[in-house]
């Protein structure tokens, strides 16, 4: 399954480093765009500059690491395509140009399924999606949380809980399924 990861799924950290950890468990391929990628770093930049630098480092790190991820799309694209926000359009051309599956995003309102569906595509959020990866393959998925987990921890010096971590970071229910496995 070809996955167009929406830049809010890609930062904040926890949730990117869960996200593409599944996808390095082989249960789907991830995909984005330039653009996406843009919007990244420029959220990041928020912080500063030290954050933006990062961002882009980690960027560079997730290009070399799954060189066919990147997808551009020609820009009339867009002209053909509606979404309720019109700064989402690139989202669902590169969706379209990458003949992905589905678009992860935690933005539901502005992907409607109807327009999605005439496309062929879906919409997933992160946590259902990762929660169903659990239920379906946990013995794939409980290694990526537990690595992530860890990294939290060592990074925070906080004493993370699965699950605490996971709500703090919008995947409740993933977060919920991980722990009744017993992490």
């Amino acid at each position: 399954m070809r996955v167009m990861i929406d830049a809010n799924v890609l930062y904040p950290t926890v949730m990117r480093e869960v996200v593409l950890g599944v996808a390095r468990a082989g249960l789907f391929t991830p995909q984005w765009s330039p653009r996406i990628l843009e919007e990244w770093a420029r959220a990041a930049a928020k912080l500063g500059p030290e954050a933006e630098t990062h961002a882009r480092g980690e960027i560079a790190i997730l290009n070399a690491g799954w060189p066919n991820a990147e997808i551009r799309y020609p820009v009339a694209l867009e002209a053909r395509l509606w979404l309720p926000d019109p700064g989402d359009l690139h989202v669902l051309a590169a969706a379209i140009a990458g003949s992905s599956d589905a678009i992860m995003t935690v933005n539901a309102k502005d992907f409607p399924r109807n327009i999605l569906t005439e496309e062929g595509l879906v919409r997933v959020d992160p946590d259902g999606y990762l929660q169903g990866c659990a239920e379906a393959q946990p013995e794939r998925v409980i290694p990526v949380a537990q690595s992530v987990l860890a990294e939290a921890r060592r990074l925070s010096g906080d004493d993370w809980t699965m699950r605490a971590l996971m709500k703090k970071v919008r995947l409740p229910r993933f977060g919920k399924t991980i722990e009744r496995a017993g992490v």
